[in-house]
């Protein structure tokens, strides 16, 4: 029988502070993106749905939903980082949008460890904090934050995949 490979994400001690990871391929958000996820949660700024008063406004055209833009660039990160090997999002820090997203526009995301540390309460486990850096399609910076993750360490969690198999 052939050997299995699971997709996942580094454990804890597979982080290395300063590694900077390039997520691709990138993604181009659409107008319908922005209307689905801003109706979806119920945030009826008219900067996001109103295309004939976004053109009044200074930037000219309907903006992309901020929220939409960070979720797309922390999930942007899930497969190479955290699929499978994080316990849970602890908190982000420092989130900035120091320039709009539009429709069209395609997100490439890159992702830098700025510090990893055992759990001083969970044997096993511990806390990693990754700086993403969301840019478009010229390369200017749409958005960042700083985000904090509870994960496992390969050990631990193999060992309790395992005591869950038995």
């Amino acid at each position: 029988m052939a050997n299995r490979i699971v997709q996942r994400g580094l454990y804890l001690d597979e982080l290395n502070v300063g590694e900077l990871y390039e997520h691709r391929p990138g993604r181009t958000i659409t107008e319908s993106d922005n209307v689905l996820f801003t109706t979806l949660t119920m945030n009826n700024q008219g900067l996001h749905l109103d295309a004939a008063w976004a053109a009044t406004q200074p930037f000219g055209k309907p903006l992309v939903n901020s929220l939409f833009t960070l979720g797309t660039m922390i999930g942007q990160s899930v497969p190479q980082l955290t699929e499978g090997t994080i316990i849970g999002q602890l908190g982000l820090d420092a989130v900035s949008f120091p320039h709009p997203v539009f429709h069209g526009d395609t997100l490439y995301t890159e992702t830098e460890i700025v510090e990893v540390r055992p759990s001083k309460s969970r044997p096993g486990q511990g806390i990693a904090t990754m700086r993403h850096t969301g840019r478009n399609q010229d390369g200017v910076v749409v958005a960042t934050a700083t985000r904090t993750c509870l994960m496992w360490t390969k050990a631990a969690h193999e060992a309790a995949l395992n005591k869950e198999e038995q």
